[in-house]
């Protein structure tokens, strides 16, 4: 499968000074800009400068506006100076691009490159005399920028205490945000905030500035780095704060490579965000495997919901849930409507006992006793099913890593296509064993771990098997480089409905415009019981369940409720057997950050088009205009929408309407949405 097209050629501009005269143009420049590079339309401008005490900075501009006032670069460093005060500019080359490349998967089947870049290149005036390159790439709807350290005389060995890259932003704002450092890893509610009330955020940060303009600030191609948090240090301005590692340095590497990327998408409203967030996938790298046809999205069932709820358990016992008979009731579900796979948690050897932040009694081959591998490969086999794997290490990464060949052989050998991962322990208490058998406590995001997690992938590749990861590190757009890492969770999915600390309606809303801008998520939609543990309610209507399978992309999307629960909404089970899992196009309609959002999208195996609509805890009356169907022809839409009189807060919720209706591409369509509630629609070409 040919995956890369090159629709338009690419241009290199390339222009270098040399190094003996730029010492003495560093001089004159002092405090002055050095460098400025412009968006390919335009709209908004870098500027890389040197202050008196030669520290370089840069800005970010947008129509005409500061965005970024000059912010810090440069590095704090473990065992030698910090690289940032006494720098001096020695030249800058400039490249653009425009080209366009095909996903094998995702939300759009092509995305478009368009780019100008300058990388900046600075030397120390001291004895050291180390160098350290800035690459901006500038899009029309955001900026990213990473750091080189070549191999160099007194620079050899790069151990990094800390990054001392700043964003300061020109003016105050309101921002959405997660804490970092935490002890539930990533799985927190976003916070409304000031923007100079943040503490110390996980990426991605959202906010809209006082003059409307939009920002999110994230970072791409994480690789062999520790993840980075913004910390606010003062006012409006944030520096970044590098995950820990078990001591030491926050990043050690032989020097000669390349940082992650840190992003800025920018736009003029929260739904111009989400395509602006594509500049994260064309900061990485081409698709790296080669042939990924074996990669599938789809829908899947699971043996998950009733331990979340507590009927059945993990470990084995009377109330065990991963038994032959119990998946073969599931396999039958999915085969009958049309689901491709089965999610089975607590198959094998390792759930028994106090498993969690402890699996090392975890076997990832080996069934238990009342799990028959074999008849359940063979019946899933002739119903037309898969199995998809699960894999919870409890924290004990090294002893995973143990395993990671044997693992994923069986999966192979057992048709099973795709592997969930798990990781749960609190932060900071991933088990590594080193060689020497010495033990360490590493953090999920940090540059062991974000390491350990390629392993598992690059592993699985082998085996031709995708990674559904939880408790992961963060989406950077890897998914472009190892089209194998389908989706991660990373966040507060539907498992929260079923406990007491429950999302509230705002959730999803604030997802769309928050973590989604970073990938997939794995959210686990599709409740129709709206009831959680111990019976207690889930504070959605039943059509926005239906519409979160359009709002919340994923590539494989779990139905998570339970056949019998399903058989009593065959409506409700009508759009879910419909709605695919990947897309030719998507179009964000409207939106604003945690109050309400409107997402089309184009299925990539038809002409149809399905719609999601979630709004928060008030009732809304939006209004599209349907111009995203195709001109001159004709559709009926299937429309699920919430009843008269819904409202998360009541018996009410379970209402929900079903209607069909003629429309075309000049139409508007009006969506109400009740408290708590959503619509969801199939555009079905004629």
């Amino acid at each position: 499968m040919k995956l890369f097209s090159l629709l338009a050629p690419t241009v290199l501009l390339a222009t270098a000074t040399g190094a003996a005269a730029q010492d003495d143009l560093s001089q004159k420049l002092a405090g002055k800009i050095v460098a400025k590079g412009q968006s390919p339309d335009g709209r908004i401008t870098v500027t890389v400068s040197m202050d008196g005490e030669g520290r370089p900075l840069y800005a970010v501009q947008a129509g005409g506006k500061p965005l970024l006032k000059d912010s810090r670069l440069g590095f704090l460093l473990t065992d030698a100076p910090k690289i940032e005060r006494g720098m001096a500019f020695v030249d800058v080359r400039r490249a653009s691009a425009d080209t366009t490349w095909s996903q094998p998967w995702g939300e759009w089947s092509q995305i478009r490159d368009h780019h100008n870049e300058m990388t900046v290149r600075f030397r120390e005036q001291a004895d050291l005399k180390r160098e350290m390159s800035v690459t901006f790439r500038i899009f029309d709807d955001g900026v990213g920028f990473r750091y080189t350290l070549p191999a160099q005389p007194n620079l050899k060995q790069v151990n990094i205490a800390e990054e001392l890259t700043e964003f300061a932003f020109a003016e105050g704002g309101t921002a959405w945000w997660k804490p970092a450092y935490l002890w539930n890893r990533e799985e927190y509610l976003y916070q409304k905030t000031p923007l100079d009330a943040v503490g110390t955020a996980q990426t991605v940060m959202t906010v809209k500035l006082a003059s409307g303009t939009h920002v999110a600030l994230h970072e791409a191609a994480l690789v062999d780095y520790a993840g980075m948090n913004v910390q606010r240090s003062e006012g409006a301005t944030f520096k970044a704060s590098l995950t820990p590692g078990s001591g030491g340095p926050k990043v050690s590497r032989a020097a000669g490579f390349s940082t992650p990327w840190r992003t800025i998408a920018i736009a003029n409203d929260a739904p111009g965000l989400y395509k602006a967030s594509r500049i994260g996938l064309n900061l990485n790298e081409p698709n790296k495997l080669g042939d990924v046809s074996w990669v599938k999205p789809g829908k899947f069932v699971g043996v998950w919901w009733k331990m979340i709820r507590g009927p059945w358990t993990w470990s084995r016992g009377p109330q065990h849930g991963a038994t032959t008979a119990n998946v073969k009731q599931y396999i039958d579900f999915a085969a009958a409507n049309g689901i491709e796979g089965v999610l089975v948690e607590g198959w094998n050897v390792g759930w028994d006992g106090n498993w969690f932040g402890n699996g090392k009694e975890m076997r990832f081959d080996t069934p238990t006793e009342d799990f028959d591998a074999a008849e359940i490969q063979r019946y899933a086999r002739a119903k037309g099913v898969y199995i998809i794997g699960h894999h919870e290490t409890g924290g004990s990464a090294s002893h995973y890593d143990a395993q990671l060949d044997r693992a994923f052989a069986y999966a192979r050998a057992h048709d099973i296509p795709a592997v969930k991962t798990g990781y749960v322990t609190d932060a900071g208490q991933i088990e590594r064993t080193d060689p020497d058998g010495s033990q360490h406590r590493e953090w999920h995001e940090g540059q062991w771990m974000v390491n350990h997690h390629l392993r598992v992938v690059e592993t699985a590749a082998k085996y031709r098997v995708s990674i559904d990861a939880h408790e992961p590190v963060k989406d950077t757009g890897l998914r472009r480089t190892y089209p194998n890492m389908i989706a991660r969770e990373g966040g507060r999915g539907m498992e929260y409905m079923s406990w007491e600390a429950k999302n509230p309606p705002e959730h999803e809303a604030n997802l769309a415009f928050t973590q989604l801008l970073g990938g997939p998520m794995d959210f686990t939609p599709g409740i129709v019981s709206l009831k959680g543990s111990n019976n207690s309610d889930i504070p959605s209507t039943l059509a926005k369940q239906l519409a979160n399978y359009v709002v919340i992309y994923s590539p494989v999307v779990m139905a998570a409720d339970t056949p019998e629960t399903y058989a009593k909404v065959p409506d409700a089970m009508k759009f879910i057997r419909d709605v695919p899992t990947d897309w030719r196009d998507t179009r964000v309609l409207n939106g604003e950050v945690g109050d309400y959002v409107t997402i089309a999208r184009k299925a990539k195996a038809s002409d149809d088009w399905f719609l999601g609509a979630v709004g928060d805890e008030q009732a809304r009356t939006l209004t599209v205009a349907l111009d995203f169907l195709d001109p001159g022809r004709r559709y009926t839409a299937e429309i699920y929408r919430d009843g008269d009189g819904a409202d998360y807060r009541s018996e009410t919720r379970f209402r929900m309407a079903t209607e069909r209706r003629p429309v075309k591409h000049s139409d508007t369509l009006t969506i109400d949405l009740a408290p708590g509630g959503g619509q969801a629609i199939r555009f079905i070409a004629e």
